[in-house]
């Protein structure tokens, strides 16, 4: 299932951390939704809303079998989320202690002159 989505409902699904954590259980394999609302203190249909949100992000793909809907997670929907990340790692990583020394250097080089 090769979908492409807006990394901004991409992003929205991420910043609930209780999808962010029914995302990591489902890395360990396909769960049944009763499953993944076993570990939360909330009803079966507020799991249902994080996995419809998750769903509609293209996270999750969700199938029933027999009876049971089960959960999986869709691995490659992370990607443009990714690559879009990565355009950030081009630029250094600050050292924060260097930059506050820079600035105590030049303030008081102002006070100086």
């Amino acid at each position: 299932m090769t979908r492409s989505v807006p990394l901004d409902t991409v992003f929205a699904a991420l910043a609930d951390p209780t999808r962010r954590q029914i995302l990591s259980m489902l890395l360990e394999d396909d769960m049944a939704v009763t499953d993944v609302a076993e570990p939360f203190d909330m009803s079966l249909a507020a799991i249902s809303k994080h996995l419809n949100v998750l769903t509609n992000a293209g996270l999750i793909s969700q199938e029933k079998r027999g009876r049971v809907k089960w959960c999986k997670l869709e691995p490659d929907a992370l990607r443009d989320a990714s690559i879009w990340m990565q355009s950030f790692g081009q630029f250094e990583a600050v050292n924060l202690e260097a930059f506050e020394r820079f600035l105590e250097r030049e303030i008081s080089d102002l006070g100086e002159g």
